[in-house]
């Protein structure tokens, strides 16, 4: 993508064909980097997404003590210590949110303090949903300015196990208190009445830690015994669903288009917007399935599709919150309205992706109605031909460029660098499909 470029040019036109790879995920990207700095030993990590948000939790493992290299293209090796030291300068998490609030409860359980910052997206993003547990647990927090903003010092060790009832279902609030748990004493448990995505109990099982899961209903309640080492092990990281949303989606709107996304991971707690897309009647196909990395993968095929607009279940929020935008920008060509209520937690994501959604959208033309905690999409004709404000939000600017190669005419975002958080590599892929990017 061109270097620092204020504005990025999506033109209809062309239809998408070819198979591509999905960059890999970046919760298990950020996760295993976590995890191998906890653990004693070498950790050898393969499909790694070196986007700007995991690279930032790369550095602060580094910071934290582990020994962290680069071996090639997405393989990483970090050698652990079994346990973080107090780091020498402040933890820069630039843009990442889920690397933060994540090195805040790893950092929880050790006796060092560490004074976590990012940029001025991430200070306006809300701590207070992860350090009040922690805080509950026995870490301590000073606030350099606002209250449960960044920057913040934390002082952490000498934990005592809490029970955790989860009132949204929140993997990086759930992760936070279990990985604070490990250093914890007692026994830590988290219950979610809904589901959240559960890969920290599962890593934590590769690395040697004991996690017991009780299911309830459509909930379940996570337990985990403090005092449990962790050893390096190896973690595949499979294919990012996020971010096999955006070529996929183009498949499904571009007139002509069939697009291929190999190893998506396909966890059921992940795959929310792909049973939304054949709800409305998309032609979806999975072939390749198989095991990669402790999680089921697949190949996805999305061709051109007439899509129905359809009322998107509550309960199936928390296995797809980050896919929203992009779901918004497909049912702008659904016949009908498309229902997304429950969706609040859009709000506090890298801005408030509600807002941004409904006035991008409203902006090229599409009926949308807003709501406190969600949004309706009447779809029909995209005409386009806007310029999009992305208030630095690599989803929502992704999203919008995705509209543009399907609109009556382009569509434009600006501050297109921040897509490199999440997806590097994005522009170039959306060009190899045969997408008009400029």
């Amino acid at each position: 993508m061109a270097s620092n470029a204020p504005h990025l040019t999506a033109r209809p036109g062309h239809p998408l064909r070819g198979t591509v790879r999905a960059p890999g995920d970046k919760s298990i990207s950020h996760r295993s980097m976590i995890l191998g700095a906890m653990a004693s030993g070498v950790t050898e990590i393969d499909g790694l997404l070196e986007g700007d948000d995991v690279l930032a939790t790369a550095r602060a493992a580094e910071a934290f003590g582990a020994k962290v290299e680069r071996l090639g293209g997405g393989r990483w090796r970090v050698t652990g210590r079994g346990g973080f030291q107090t780091p020498t300068g402040v933890i820069d998490c630039g843009n990442a949110g889920t690397g933060v609030r994540l090195l805040m409860g790893a950092a929880a359980g050790y006796p060092i303090a560490a004074t976590f910052d990012g940029d001025a997206s991430l200070r306006g993003r809300p701590m207070g949903r992860v350090t009040d547990h922690l805080t509950r647990m026995g870490a301590t927090f000073a606030w350099s300015g606002k209250p449960g903003l960044l920057p913040a010092t934390l002082t952490g060790g000498a934990l005592h196990a809490i029970d955790h009832v989860q009132t949204v279902a929140s993997a990086q609030v759930k992760s936070a208190i279990l990985l604070a748990g490990l250093n914890a004493s007692g026994t830590t448990s988290v219950s979610e009445p809904e589901k959240s995505r559960d890969h920290t109990e599962r890593m934590l099982r590769a690395f040697g830690a004991v996690v017991d899961v009780e299911d309830q209903g459509e909930g379940w309640v996570i337990r985990l015994r403090g005092g449990q080492p962790l050893t390096g092990t190896t973690v595949s990281v499979p294919g990012d669903p996020s971010s096999a949303a955006f070529p996929l989606a183009a498949g499904l709107i571009v007139p002509g288009s069939e697009v291929t996304v190999e190893g998506v991971m396909l966890n059921p707690l992940r795959t929310g917007l792909f049973d939304t897309w054949l709800e409305m009647g998309a032609d979806l196909t999975i072939a390749n399935r198989r095991v990669s990395g402790g999680e089921d993968v697949g190949d996805i095929t999305a061709r051109h599709s007439p899509l129905q607009g359809v009322v998107v279940p509550e309960s199936r929020a928390a296995s797809m919150i980050d896919e929203y935008p992009i779901l918004a920008a497909t049912a702008a060509f659904a016949v009908g309205a498309t229902v997304m209520r429950g969706v609040g937690e859009m709000r506090v994501k890298e801005s408030d992706r509600i807002r941004l959604m409904v006035d991008g959208l409203r902006a090229c033309g599409v009926g949308v109605d807003e709501e406190p905690e969600g949004f309706i999409v009447t779809g029909g004709a995209v005409p386009g031909g806007a310029t999009v404000h992305t208030a630095h939000d690599h989803r929502i600017a992704m999203s919008h460029l995705v509209l543009g190669l399907a609109a009556a005419a382009p569509i434009t975002v600006d501050e297109p660098d921040m897509i490199a958080t999440s997806f590097p590599g994005f522009v170039e892929m959306m060009r190899a499909l045969g997408g008009d990017l400029l």
